[in-house]
């Protein structure tokens, strides 16, 4: 065996240590995502991580460190200064943001994906309540792009008809919308209490009601549904993973669905890991070709 040089240990590393993060941060997408073929899975890794070290940067962790605003904010610039060379040179001192370039290159994720993409994250350090209009550029920067990536992942030297692939950018577009609304419920009183944040317009987390969160999670559940019926048109290898992810989150949702509104204001809902690898269980069973028998997506059914 042909000794590595040294880019391709700087490769393999930065890939190494993307891949860590994804395992030490999630367990439904780290579950989800041992479902994909290994090439794939090292891609959706590099993705994850480099959201990840974004969210890290705003979410609390660089103020924990001692980092005052201004400091946090020009951190997220150099993070998307640093990206944003990485695309083009295909090199990074940041084993994490090295990865993603890997990944982008080959795949084809651009610039189009990643500026939004720190829009949405830079909006967490000024924004505190959100209008329509900048709830939705925020979920698209946040979480639909992040579906587009992981869908040229998945698309990567697969030939798709024009049709099928507008069919597959929005159910990537609104697995991510899902994902990202079902956290915001799920994280709803740590947002407001600690971080500040009401994501969701016309909602008062303090006087949050059975309304509103049914309101919501109908959204979700119709995202769901234009989600669930693309995931047939993925190639083979990647549906799997995609049912299991989407079936972890509509779980959540039922289990949030089920939970009086009032107690969302102080508890943090999430589905046991028990019944996450029972979930896994039955989309390997039908290797992800139909939702988990007990997928519901039926308005207000818990």
């Amino acid at each position: 065996m042909a000794r590595e040089t040294g880019l391709e240990l700087y490769n393999r590393v930065a890939v190494e240590t993307a891949s860590g993060v994804i395992r030490s941060y999630s367990t439904s997408f780290g579950l989800a995502s041992r479902l994909l073929p290994p090439r794939t899975r090292l891609q959706i890794g590099t993705i994850y991580a480099l959201v990840r070290l974004a969210d890290e940067i705003v979410d609390g962790v660089a103020a924990a460190a001692g980092l005052p605003p201004a400091d946090i904010g020009g951190m997220l610039d150099a993070l998307e200064t640093d990206t944003r060379q990485a695309l083009r040179t295909g090199y990074s001192v940041n084993l994490v943001v090295h990865a993603f370039a890997l990944t982008a290159r080959a795949t084809g994720i651009t610039e189009d994906l990643t500026t939004p993409f720190f829009r949405s994250m830079r909006a967490d350090l000024k924004r505190t309540e959100h209008t329509q209009t900048t709830f939705d550029d925020y979920v698209y920067g946040s979480a639909e792009v992040i579906g587009l990536m992981c869908l040229l992942c998945f698309l990567d030297g697969v030939s798709v008809s024009t049709d099928r692939a507008k069919r597959l950018r929005e159910g990537a577009q609104r697995l991510g919308a899902a994902f990202q609304k079902v956290n915001f419920l799920r994280d709803l009183a740590d947002d407001f209490d600690t971080l500040g944040r009401s994501y969701f317009p016309g909602v008062t987390v303090g006087a949050f009601s059975e309304a509103d969160k049914h309101r919501l999670l109908d959204d979700v559940d119709a995202d769901l549904l234009v989600s669930g019926s693309a995931i047939a048109e993925l190639p083979p290898a990647a549906r799997p993973a995609v049912a299991l992810a989407q079936e972890l989150f509509a779980e959540l949702s039922r289990r949030l669905r089920a939970t009086p509104a009032v107690e969302l204001r102080s508890t943090r809902v999430r589905v046991p890991n028990p019944i996450k690898l029972r979930i896994a269980g039955q989309i390997l069973a039908t290797r992800g070709l139909r939702r988990a028998p007990h997928s519901t997506y039926a308005g207000r059914q818990p």
